[in-house]
C-alpha cells in the first residue's frame, strides 16, 4: 500500500503558522519567516514554473519529499484560508492561479460540497464531505503506486496522526522563534495509536534541520 506523508516547515518552539492568520497573512504573523529557506531553490522552485535557483543539501531534501508523490489531502483553510459556504469565500478559487504546483490531483477536506476544480499541469481539486479516511480512500486510488501527500494544516496532519493513518513525517526545524500561533503537535496525540522512530538527520547551510520519521504501529 501507498505511504501518507507529510512534510512541513516548524519553529524551534514549535508552531506552523504565525498568530492572526488573514487572507493578507495567511501563514499568520511572523509565519513567512519559515518558508524562506525554501524559496530560492531550484526544487521548489521549478514546479512553481520559475527558473534558476540553488541547489544544495535543503534542495535535494526538497527535491527527494516531492517524488513519488501521486496524489494530495489538503485541509480547507490551507486551500483558500476561507470557511462556510464556498459563495461567501473571497478566495474560492484558493492561491496559486491556473497552473498550482501539484501537478496531481488533490482532495480538499471540507463541510461544503463542491464540483472539482480541473487546473493546468495536471492537477485537479476534487472537495470531500466525508472525512479523511474517505479523502485517504480516493487520493490512494488516484495515486496508484505512488504515495499521497499531506499538504497541510497542522489540523489535517493531527487527525491523520491521531488515528494512525500517517506513515512517514519529515520536520524542517528553523531557527525561528513565533512565540505564539499554530502549533504542530497538539490536540490529544498523546492516544495517537504506534510510536514514532527517528530516521534520519540533515543538516543544512541555511541553519534549518530536517528530521525524518516513520511511525511505528
Amino acid at each position: 500500500m501507498t505511504k501518507l506523508t507529510l512534510d512541513i516547515s516548524v519553529s524551534l518552539d514549535g508552531f506552523v503558522a504565525g498568530p492572526n492568520q488573514t487572507l493578507d497573512e495567511p501563514l499568520g504573523e511572523g509565519g513567512q519567516r519559515l518558508h524562506e529557506w525554501i524559496f530560492s531553490l531550484k526544487s521548489w522552485r521549478e514546479p512553481h514554473g520559475l527558473s534558476g535557483g540553488e541547489t544544495n543539501a535543503d534542495s535535494a531534501v526538497v527535491e527527494e519529499s516531492q517524488s513519488n508523490i501521486g496524489a494530495g489531502v489538503m485541509g480547507r483553510r490551507m486551500f483558500s484560508g476561507g470557511a462556510g459556504p464556498w459563495e461567501e469565500d473571497p478566495n474560492a478559487d484558493a492561491w496559486w492561479g491556473d497552473d498550482p504546483p501539484f501537478h496531481y490531483p488533490v482532495f480538499i477536506l471540507t463541510h461544503h460540497a463542491r464540483e472539482p476544480v480541473v487546473k493546468e499541469g495536471g492537477t485537479t481539486f476534487t472537495f470531500v464531505t466525508e472525512g479523511i479516511e474517505a479523502a485517504l480512500e480516493q487520493a490512494r486510488a488516484a495515486a496508484g503506486d505512488a504515495n499521497v501527500a499531506i499538504g497541510g494544516g497542522a489540523s489535517v496532519a493531527q487527525q491523520y496522526l491521531r488515528t494512525g493513518l500517517l506513515d512517514e513525517f519529515q520536520l524542517h526545524i528553523v531557527p525561528v522563534l513565533l512565540g505564539d500561533g499554530v502549533r504542530l503537535f497538539e490536540g490529544h496525540l498523546a492516544d495517537a495509536p504506534g510510536d514514532v522512530e527517528l530516521t534520519r538527520v540533515i543538516e543544512s547551510p541555511t541553519g534549518v534541520t530536517h528530521l525524518k520519521y516513520r511511525v511505528v504501529r
